[in-house]
């Protein structure tokens, strides 16, 4: 494993502040605490420009090199999760109801020790922008960034990101050219009847049964209206109605999730939902109505960008901990829109196998925040060489 010396003689640090952001976890927006956290590690460093209060509490911090050169993004996002932990470690979250359970506390750590490198050595040319996000698990602190002109206002022309792994060996990145996250959308529909007693459906009209049978013409849009060769998913969630066993509920609630890639099969999918949703309320003489968001869209990688930090990717962990052609799933990034907005890559890095994002018993591992913060690094380096 080819990680930085240097960037290994301050490991321990890494795991100090890695820590702190663990027992302190925000959500959304509101990271102030964690921004002020990052700012200071940044001005310990000496970077050159600290842009503070983007998306609220984001962060922007541009290092420069040795003379002219590129300006290259490097994104971490730094929100967690509402939901209680149990790993019962020292270092556990110290905010009831809210945890790192998506590694984003690890994320952050990488970033910052590619920062005090950079900072320190400035063998590249060019400027390193550094972007510490909010609000990626919600409402899409990247998008906002770059609807707020991060791009434009400090020049960036690339950018990457890393995303921890516990599905994979520790230390193995892991990426692909084209889609490797789907876009997500939610839909939510409510239906509308006449309640009334259990004994005496004939004078209801009943939410039920138009619910029932909204869930599975639901199903029939992966396997009847998709080509089976695109991958989707439409998952329903949530089915929420009813008070007692005697009573017709006058409203029933559907909500879930959908899954895709392709943005033309993005379209088809929210065109059937309206058409269904209302086919089946005129059926069942009821009122139904849908609410459907469309949320992230898909995180494409552009190739060119790709094959360079797999280039990197394998200077820092060797060919073989390097997976090159990784399988796209299903879950969704708001990385997607500065991917949309500039061209770069986002990569995966093994953790070592264990409980899954989002699960309340995970934790990040320490011991590979060195090998991120050397591929940060060794990106720059690389792409501005001197």
């Amino acid at each position: 494993m080819a990680i930085i010396n240097r960037i290994g003689d301050y490991a321990e640090d890494l795991k100090t502040w890695r820590r702190h952001l663990h027992m302190h976890p925000e959500l959304s927006l509101d990271c102030h605490e964690t921004a002020a956290f990052v700012v200071e590690r940044l001005r310990d460093f000496g970077v050159d420009e600290i842009h503070e209060g983007i998306a609220e509490s984001g962060v922007v911090a541009l290092i420069h090199g040795q003379g002219d050169g590129p300006v290259t993004g490097l994104r971490a996002d730094m929100d967690a999760l509402p939901m209680a932990e149990i790993t019962g470690a020292d270092w556990a979250s110290t905010v009831p109801g809210m945890m790192h359970a998506c590694g984003h506390d690890g994320h952050t750590a990488m970033l910052l020790g590619a920062a005090r490198y950079l900072a320190e050595t400035r063998n590249f040319k060019g400027t390193a922008a550094l972007i510490f996000q909010p609000a990626e698990e919600t409402i899409g602190g990247g998008r906002i960034m770059v609807e707020e002109g991060i791009m434009d206002r400090f020049g960036i022309q690339e950018v990457y990101a890393l995303h921890t792994d516990p599905f994979v060996d520790a230390g193995v990145f892991s990426t692909c050219p084209g889609p490797i996250m789907a876009a997500v959308d939610d839909f939510e529909i409510t239906i509308t009847g006449k309640g009334g007693h259990g004994a005496f459906p004939h004078t209801t009209l009943d939410p039920v049964p138009c619910g029932l049978a909204i869930g599975q013409a639901l199903q029939t849009i992966p396997s009847r209206n998709a080509d089976p060769a695109s991958p989707l998913v439409v998952s329903l969630t949530i089915i929420e109605t009813g008070s007692a066993t005697n009573v017709i509920p006058e409203t029933m609630r559907l909500a879930g999730t959908v899954r895709s890639f392709d943005p033309d099969l993005r379209d088809m999918i929210e065109r059937r939902f309206h058409e269904i949703v209302a086919g089946q309320a005129a059926s069942y003489g009821v009122k139904a109505h849908l609410a459907y968001n469309r949320n992230y869209p898909a995180t494409n990688n552009h190739e060119t960008e790709t094959d360079f930090a797999v280039t990197v990717a394998k200077n820092v962990a060797g060919a073989s901990g390097v997976i090159a052609d990784r399988t796209p799933e299903m879950g969704a990034e708001d990385f997607s829109y500065m991917l949309n907005a500039r061209p770069g890559a986002f990569l995966f890095l093994g953790q070592g196998i264990g409980p899954s994002c989002h699960h309340p018993a995970f934790d990040f591992n320490d011991d590979v925040a060195p090998i991120g913060a050397s591929f940060f690094a060794r990106l720059i380096e690389t792409r501005h060489g001197v």
